[in-house]
């Protein structure tokens, strides 16, 4: 049994609200609950052949099919073709694709200004063997360091700085020089970007984020065009044994009923908040792909539907920083984004990010777009006091 996308009961031409609500539910049987609860088993009753759609916990579980169904139905509406697969992590999932289409002497292409594990994963693919070439994702940049790599990985919007790359472009250039193309869709979601219909052979995400929204689940996902190179990322998963726990699927599948409504609050708010603080002196750097006028806007209005959840901006120093995040009450202090409650930090306390000091990354949660400016423009004004 795959994930593969199916119709749900409503027709391919469906809204995404309809589309969120509805997919991957199964269809209605009398006394059964719409969304079945989760099915905790290790092991199915199997007997004779060991054939059929469940037979070890490992391989496959009914909630996760209920989940793959929903997330492939939003990724690539109305394509039977495609199929998708759950992780235990975003991460799980970024590892799965890079290490099941990698061997040793292949080149991939990476973000330079990507998620701060990836430089972990560098040095384990470098490791392995594998060349690893970098560039950053504004300007298609990637373009330069192509020829004669076998997977390119782009992050658009990236993470933490908002650069935004013509995702077709770099795809229909991969392709041609024979690479396979995976883009981490996590901070667009599949109602902000869907990568598939850019033509990329995958589309990533960490579930943790925006998708499932409430800062209470690790999940990633992997979606592609069934065919051998997901058939290597589910070889993959069952070899690591990088499974999410059944509990985690059905929250993930719950949550995801509310995502339009969540996105299109968030996404109000976010450009919201980044319209306000462009008028502030003490901000500089100040990125959102929503934005008009910022530098990804226009190649980003092409490819997206909706811009997402984050600010970035930076405050002149690592004092100043603190002392605005110190003084928000309706954003709290934490790591992560994409969550219903508006989060907030000084982003190179990890040090994973080439960032100033000052560096802020805002996630906008569903708060009421007027308080949540409020609040920052006080913050501003308290810490600059």
């Amino acid at each position: 049994m795959s994930g593969s996308a199916a119709t749900g009961g409503f027709s391919a031409s469906a809204g995404e609200g309809t589309r969120a609500v509805r997919a991957g539910l199964p269809d209605p049987v009398k006394y059964e609950p719409t969304l079945p609860g989760p099915v905790f088993a290790a092991h199915f009753h199997l007997p004779g052949e060991p054939t059929g759609p469940y037979t070890y916990g490992r391989d496959e579980n009914p909630t996760w099919t209920h989940l793959e169904r929903a997330i492939g139905e939003l990724e690539a509406p109305g394509q039977d073709d495609v199929e998708t697969l759950a992780f235990a992590s975003g991460m799980a999932a970024v590892s799965a694709v890079l290490f099941s289409q990698l061997r040793t002497g292949d080149t991939v292409v990476l973000p330079s200004d990507g998620y701060q594990a990836l430089p972990l994963v560098r040095a384990q693919l470098e490791a392995y063997g594998i060349v690893v070439r970098t560039a950053p994702t504004g300007g298609d940049a990637q373009l330069d360091v192509l020829d004669g790599a076998k997977l390119l990985w782009i992050e658009s919007p990236s993470n933490p700085g908002l650069d935004v790359c013509d995702i077709r472009r770099l795809v229909e250039a991969a392709h041609t020089r024979g690479a396979l193309v995976a883009v981490d869709n996590t901070l667009a979601t599949p109602l902000g970007q869907r990568p598939l219909e850019l033509g990329a052979d995958f589309s990533v995400a960490s579930g943790t984020k925006q998708l499932t929204g409430h800062g209470d689940v690790l999940l990633g996902y992997v979606t592609g065009r069934a065919g051998e190179p997901m058939s290597a990322v589910r070889r993959w998963r069952k070899i690591v044994g990088a499974i999410p726990g059944p509990m985690e699927a059905w929250l993930a599948h719950r949550s995801i009923a509310t995502l339009q409504m969540r996105v299109d609050r968030q996404t109000a708010g976010a450009l919201a908040v980044a319209e306000a603080l462009r008028s502030r002196s003490e901000v500089s750097g100040l990125r959102y792909p929503g934005l008009p006028g910022d530098p990804a806007h226009e190649i980003a209005s092409r490819q997206m539907r909706r811009f997402g959840c984050v600010v970035s901006f930076t405050l002149p120093t690592r004092a100043r920083a603190e002392r605005f995040l110190d003084a928000l009450r309706l954003v709290d202090d934490a790591t992560s984004f994409g969550g219903v409650r508006s989060t907030a930090e000084r982003r190179g306390r990890w040090g994973g990010d080439a960032v100033p000091e000052g560096f802020i990354r805002l996630s906008v949660g569903a708060e009421d777009p007027e308080d949540l400016v409020a609040d920052v423009l006080r913050a501003l004004d308290e810490s600059g006091r």
